[in-house]
């Protein structure tokens, strides 16, 4: 076992246990800096906050059975923006945002805003380049629920040529107006929002999970929009309540998204935990979700934005998160347009979620759309009612139930054939599953090309629910269901185990070539 530096700035050092677990270490360990005992902690990827800028650190973990020491140094900082010494009440009644917003845009390079204990009312912040944010053990930043308040950024602005255009909003794939987010960066990049506080997006079905828009009114807002953004991290932060989508970077490359806590209600409509749109370079480690839709959805807009800009989701670790109660742990889809690859989810556990992998894709999102390179390792499901999920019949949005999209048989391959390539899932337990150990459902014209499963057991629920593995047409309810695959080209099976299946495990289907070990 190793502890590394997983991400150092001025005030805050996080280290990663390296195979000491999934989420959380098989056994508590304590924590020493400079010889003084901080904390005991289980788990993998852990916080230490509240240190001193430009200062040596001598860092000791102790577990019973090793202990190592790290040396380290603070980076340096050169002034401290207190947001109460400009006027800031953190009352919870008056309204901070422009007491916030001056200190945001008086700090200079190399600086940091201080958010102290307290609550503080807000609309919308937005961000600039060069800014560190930090959140103070019990500071939280609370959204106002009057609409009317927020400001809005139009879905495309046309440029004064008519050749382009400059696009603001953005609502499920598409570039539509939007209400601005409760922190919102466009353009930005070398920012930093960190601490041990709460970011509270103040969303109920007295507010936002009831808004009803209207035909030219703006969509909802997210908790944190990043636009065109580089070089952004997120560290150990509450996020709650969010009136969508809570984190969604759009556009953006180099993101490290660190040991936060995100929590929805699990009855709340939109609320996904973490949705990167064409982006690069992502990093998602040691997150906890609870959220009302997916807890992670990789996206690259609908075909409109993915035709015309075909920039995929790339390069994503996803790595010691805790995952539940979301409709999907991981989702692919369905707006990605422009592809995902380079996708590695691993050592993570899925609980209680309506499935652990669920790709959702369909005819009519284009050529550009293409899955590759797909990797699941090293991770735990329990009470997830379908581990793995392939759909290429997703039928949500206006055009899902036609017939191009719902029909098995066999069309023409043309610029709307999306493709999905190489998937592989690796050394992974689902324990009481409830309706299918996995669902792999190829287009029959365009099939899935290789799908690789080693070292898989699966067992069901006592009593297990019977309901729809995939969201398409022409499915009945299964209950215990093994492995269903049709439409793929290569198909290799190794060391899978399915216990207590009703009928038979093992329907495969429309496979050229397929190998079982």
């Amino acid at each position: 076992m190793k502890t590394s530096i997983l991400w150092i700035n001025s005030r805050s050092v996080v280290i990663e246990r390296i195979k000491a677990g999934k989420y959380k270490t098989k056994n508590k360990y304590q924590i020493y800096l400079n010889g003084a005992f901080l904390n005991e902690s289980d788990k993998v990827v852990q916080s230490i906050n509240q240190l001193t800028p430009n200062t040596f650190y001598s860092l000791e973990i102790k577990d019973g059975e090793k202990n190592e020491k790290i040396d380290f140094q603070t980076k340096q900082e050169y002034v401290t923006l207190d947001i109460t010494e400009f006027g800031a009440k953190g009352d919870g009644i008056h309204d901070d945002t422009l007491c916030i917003q001056t200190a945001i845009n008086c700090c200079p390079k190399n600086s940091r805003v201080y958010i102290p204990k307290g609550i503080y009312k807000i609309t919308t912040l937005f961000l600039k380049s060069d800014l560190q944010i930090e959140l103070e053990k019990d500071a939280i930043l609370l959204a106002d629920s009057d609409q009317s308040k927020y400001p809005i950024l139009p879905g495309t602005i046309e440029s004064y040529d008519e050749r382009e255009d400059y696009n603001l909003g953005s609502w499920e794939g598409n570039p539509l107006p939007a209400y601005a987010s409760i922190i919102t960066g466009v353009n930005v990049s070398n920012v930093v929002i960190s601490g041990e506080g709460t970011l509270d997006g103040g969303a109920s079905f007295d507010n936002w999970w009831s808004y009803k828009r209207e035909k030219g009114m703006p969509f909802r807002p997210r908790m944190l929009f990043l636009n065109h953004c580089n070089q952004i991290v997120v560290q150990g932060l509450t996020i709650k309540n969010s009136p969508s989508w809570t984190l969604h970077p759009y556009f953006s490359n180099d993101l490290k998204f660190i040991d936060l806590k995100i929590e929805n209600p699990d009855h709340s409509p939109n609320t996904d935990g973490l949705d990167p749109e064409s982006c690069k370079n992502v990093d998602i480690i040691g997150v906890y979700f609870s959220v009302g839709d997916d807890c992670i959805a990789v996206k690259s807009g609908k075909i409109y934005m993915g035709s015309k800009f075909k920039i995929p989701c790339e390069n994503i670790t996803i790595r010691n998160c805790y995952m539940e109660k979301g409709h999907g742990a991981v989702t692919i889809g369905s707006e990605m347009a422009g592809g995902v690859k380079n996708l590695l989810v691993k050592d993570c556990l899925f609980y209680d979620t309506d499935r652990g992998l669920r790709i959702k894709t369909r005819r009519g999102r284009g050529k550009d759309a293409i899955l590759d390179q797909i990797i699941f390792e090293d991770i735990d499901m329990e009470e997830v009612k379908t581990p793995f999920v392939i759909n290429s019949f997703y039928f949500c949005d206006p055009d899902g139930h036609t017939e191009y999209v719902r029909t098995k048989e066999v069309l023409p391959v043309d610029e709307r054939t999306p493709v999905i390539k190489f998937l592989a899932f690796r050394n992974i337990k689902a324990y009481h599953c409830h309706f299918a150990a996995l669902f792999l459902y190829g287009l029959p014209e365009k099939k899935i090309e290789k799908v690789e499963l080693s070292n898989i057991e699966v067992t069901y629920a006592k009593h297990a629910q019977a309901g729809y593995p995939a969201m398409m047409e022409e499915l009945n309810p299964v209950s215990k269901m093994g492995l269903y695959a049709n439409n793929i080209k290569e198909l290799i099976l190794k060391d899978v185990v399915i216990t207590g299946a009703l009928q038979e495990p093992l329907q495969i289907i429309n496979v050229d070539t397929y190998k079982k070990e």
